[in-house]
């Protein structure tokens, strides 16, 4: 597949100037699994700077949200970063309708601190859905340092789960479950986790990256033994240097951002009470505007690729 450049998009702002805007040519595009899309993405610099654990903020068009999204992997040489996203709003929406050729206005990144690699000793990864895209490049990362890593991945059904073979290569163990059955063992990543712990393996690191009842709950079943726990936080984001503080989190009664001080955070300190009030801050206006865009897809797509209107 060839990369081409980016192309430029020439503005005109509101004292008349005329300015020159790149935008991020969208190489390739895939579902994965139903409602879950993989983009590469010609972003060079990012490419060049990414490490795991870290993420980009998108913007689509002139008035679009930003979104945080996660790096699944990065390509220095051809340039590229893949990104996987899950159609749950109006954006992801309009994003997981783009296809090969189409292009993204703004791509911000790498942001983030990286994910702490050293040698552990034992390490479970453990994904949650789509957080299975977040928490490839650490298990990966985490092996070549030369870590034994157990990986336990788990979705509501089999067509859900995604990057099985990628994971089966990071770890030296996967293990994989479903809500239904469907697929693998029945039941919830925690599940497996216990089973680990029972069985008296030793456990040095283990990080959840997922929705937040799922890390919420990988932190419950480790406290009381005292495992260190990392968690993965990805709340709602604007401008991803700490400025806005949209995305504030809780952490041993402090307020720390998650754009900067994350997104990784001691899963035995995380506030989650705080983190699910925030994040349901906005669900009134998102379901409002998920109607809006449902009247009517296909324009809102269309004025997306045009570059006008908001997604």
């Amino acid at each position: 597949m060839r990369v081409t450049a980016a192309m430029p998009r020439i503005t005109e702002n509101e004292f008349g100037s005329v300015c020159e805007v790149q935008v991020f040519n969208i190489v390739d595009a895939e579902f994965i699994a139903p409602g879950i899309k993989r983009f590469v993405i010609e972003a060079p610099r990012i490419a060049r700077k990414q490490r795991p654990g870290q993420f980009v903020i998108l913007r689509l068009c002139e008035h679009g949200e930003r979104v945080p999204v996660t790096i699944e992997r990065s390509d220095r040489q051809r340039g590229t970063i893949n990104i996987v996203v899950q159609s749950i709003g109006k954006t992801t929406h309009v994003l997981n309708s783009l296809v090969t050729g189409d292009s993204i206005l703004d791509v911000v990144g790498p942001l983030g601190k990286p994910s702490e690699i050293e040698k552990f000793g034992t390490v479970v990864v453990m994904g949650g859905g789509v957080g299975t895209a977040m928490a490839y490049p650490t298990a990966a990362a985490l092996k070549r340092a030369g870590n034994r890593v157990i990986s336990i991945v788990g979705a509501r059904n089999k067509e859900l789960v995604i990057l099985e073979r990628e994971m089966r290569e990071a770890s030296d163990t996967l293990m994989i479950t479903t809500d239904d059955g469907s697929y693998a063992d029945k039941g919830f990543v925690t599940d497996k986790l216990r089973e680990l712990m029972e069985s008296g393996t030793r456990i040095d690191l283990v990080l959840a990256v997922g929705p937040i009842p799922m890390m919420r709950a990988v932190a419950d079943t480790t406290r009381k033994e005292g495992i260190r726990t990392l968690v993965s936080l990805n709340p709602i984001m604007i401008d991803g240097t700490g400025m806005c503080g949209g995305c504030r989190v809780l952490v041993d009664g402090k307020s720390q951002f998650a754009c900067v001080d994350g997104p990784e955070f001691d899963a035995h300190l995380v506030n989650f009470d705080v983190l699910v009030q925030r994040n349901s801050m906005y669900r009134e206006a998102e379901q409002k505007s998920m109607a809006e865009f449902r009247r009517d897809a296909e324009s809102q797509v269309e004025a997306c690729r045009a570059g006008m209107g908001k997604p």
